[in-house]
């Protein structure tokens, strides 16, 4: 490891000289709080930043242990110490110096959620921060001066003014950690509750926009209240005592007039498989982690699922048990992402009528007298929603305004009146002996089985023109080699940055789990075993502070949506 004048030295030589010359000040050089990593130097202005890394020694950075104690202490350690040295950026560095990107200093973008990433590292030895440098640049001639001032003011004072404890508000990260640990105890013992979610009172759903996460500021926002039949009480490590609604495992029906709050509280739950930020309104929506939000998705890609619990005797003899298609419609979309849902492992479906084939949820009394079953290949979600809890023991909370026949099944019915919630549970059963339907049940003695499948490893080819080539389009896209996996309906991932990763970790899936033998289930094992056990690097082509990690959800989604995928199924499964 150099000095850090040798870099300073470094700079004033290059000063003026091509772009390329930065090449030299590549490696790790000693300042008197932290060392400093230039792991990789950009070729131009234009191209993607320069990575580099500032470790602080932790005799310097005197973070408490206690602070990151645990797993998930640690995650909102880092995730806070992240949003710090952001706003410190945002504070102290000039920006744009020249040409491209130069002068630019970036760390990886956060959302309302607290995500594991890659940009920062905190253990008993030292902090670690990864970032992105644009080093200046008029035209493609070095602007050492400028370089100088970025690496010997702006990032000392930044890194000094997010890493180091003396600086940092100890009240905002005590509560920043502490929420987030709430809320992820509240998560661990759901299940023990017989619970798949849980709605704090006075939380604050609706969101400032479709595309702005963040909490919709506005004095006619209604906080919420819990009804008093559903109201739980949890005792948290930290906050003391939280009551809220408690939704519990079986069937749940979201109804009430149009505009009335039903979707923003499905989106809500949705949202609540991960942990959020103090502030954001949603802290105490905590649902169980393996939640998975369904949706018809029509022209999807399918391949090789078992969707004949729901379709079946397709016209022409095509085979349901292993389908595949290039094409769907919005039922059999619809019923491939339930079956892949179960297949990566989940115990909560999130389904809204507005996002849903009509044809898959529900035939009436009329219909079925119309198009006798032997005629209809459709066993819609109304006959499968009670045997996927009684066999798999899969919970669904479903948003429902047009359909009373899911009265007969439901478990618990939540009423939304202006952003108001009831359980009318009892009403709607009433309702359902009053006015009782005269449709046949077709969803048969069982639900079926989920039969597990293997991914062949000549469907990943990761390579276009003979190099890797594994990018992102925003949160809707992933390119992995020549193909395009379509994300836009994948709606729980919420940062690019969990695409990026996902592109990664299927290449490195690819290359050393995928084979015959082993099935995407145990793939996904394997892959989050490693994340479990702290061995995240080892899933990325690169050491860099570009990656948030995905759930195994999303990971199985993205797999099931890319274009050139093949499965070996097990036929007697």
């Amino acid at each position: 490891m150099r000095w850090a004048k040798s870099l300073f030295l470094i700079l004033k030589k290059i000063e003026g000289k091509g772009y390329r010359a930065y090449k030299q000040i590549e490696g790790a050089y000693e300042f008197p709080e932290f060392c400093l990593y230039i792991d990789h130097v950009q070729q131009d202005p234009y191209a993607p930043p320069s990575r580099v890394r500032v470790r602080v020694k932790q005799r310097n950075a005197k973070i408490p242990p206690r602070l990151f104690k645990n797993r998930i202490r640690k995650i909102a350690l880092e995730d806070y110490l992240t949003r710090c040295f952001a706003k410190n950026i945002h504070q102290v560095a000039k920006g744009k110096r020249g040409s491209g990107k130069s002068g630019k200093i970036t760390v990886l973008p956060c959302s309302q959620k607290v995500l594991e990433r890659t940009c920062m590292k905190v253990n008993e030895e030292f902090v670690e921060v990864r970032f992105f440098v644009g080093l200046p640049a008029r035209g493609r001639k070095i602007l050492g001066k400028e370089a100088e001032e970025m690496f010997f003011k702006e990032v000392p004072l930044i890194v000094k003014n997010s890493l180091f404890h003396e600086k940092i508000s100890c009240k905002e990260l005590e509560r920043h950690i502490y929420t987030v640990e709430d809320a992820q105890y509240i998560r661990d013992h759901l299940k023990e509750r017989g619970l798949v979610a849980f709605v704090g009172n006075n939380s604050h759903l609706p969101r400032a926009s479709g595309v702005d996460e963040r909490p919709l500021l506005s004095k006619k926002v209604i906080p919420f209240t819990s009804p008093p039949s559903l109201e739980v009480t949890f005792n948290l490590p930290n906050s003391g005592t939280i009551k809220g609604m408690g939704i519990p495992q079986g069937i749940t029906l979201i109804v009430g007039g149009g505009y009335h709050g039903k979707s923003t509280l499905l989106n809500a739950l949705a949202a609540g498989c991960y942990n959020h930020i103090p502030g954001d309104g949603r802290e105490w929506v905590v649902t169980v982690e393996d939640a998975v939000k369904i949706r018809a998705e029509d022209g999807r890609f399918i391949s090789n699922v078992d969707i004949s619990p729901f379709i079946n005797h397709l016209p022409f003899g095509e085979d349901t048990t292993s389908f595949s298609t290039k094409n769907a419609s919005g039922s059999t979309s619809q019923a491939a992402n339930i079956i892949e849902a179960l297949e990566a492992g989940t115990s909560l479906l999130l389904i809204d009528e507005d996002t849903s084939a009509t044809n898959f949820m529900i035939r009436d009394e009329r219909m079925q007298e119309l198009v006798v079953k032997e005629k209809e290949p459709i066993t819609p979600l109304i006959d499968k929603i009670k045997l996927l809890y009684r066999d798999l023991k899969v919970s669904t909370i479903l948003v429902m305004g047009g359909s009373g026949d899911y009265f007969d099944v439901a478990d618990t019915v939540i009423m939304l009146d202006s952003y108001r919630v009831f359980d009318v549970s009892e009403k709607a059963r009433t309702i359902a002996k009053k006015h009782r339907t005269s449709r046949r049940f077709e969803g048969g003695e069982s639900f079926g089985k989920v039969k597990e499948r293997f991914p062949l490893k000549e469907s990943f080819n990761p390579y276009k023109a003979g190099k890797v080539n594994i990018k992102t389009r925003g949160k809707e896209k992933l390119i992995f080699g020549k193909e395009v996996i379509d994300l836009s309906c994948v709606e729980q991932i919420v940062e690019e940055a969990q695409v990026k990763s996902i592109g990664d970790i299927i290449y490195y899936m690819a290359k050393n789990i995928f084979n015959e033998n082993i099935s995407l289930r145990k793939s996904l094992d394997i892959v989050e075993e490693k994340i479990k056990k702290g061995e995240i690097d080892t899933l990325f082509r690169i050491k860099s502070g570009e990656y948030a990690l995905p759930r195994r959800q999303e990971i199985a989604a993205s797999i099931n949506r890319l274009p050139s995928l093949k499965c070996k199924t097990l036929k007697n499964a």
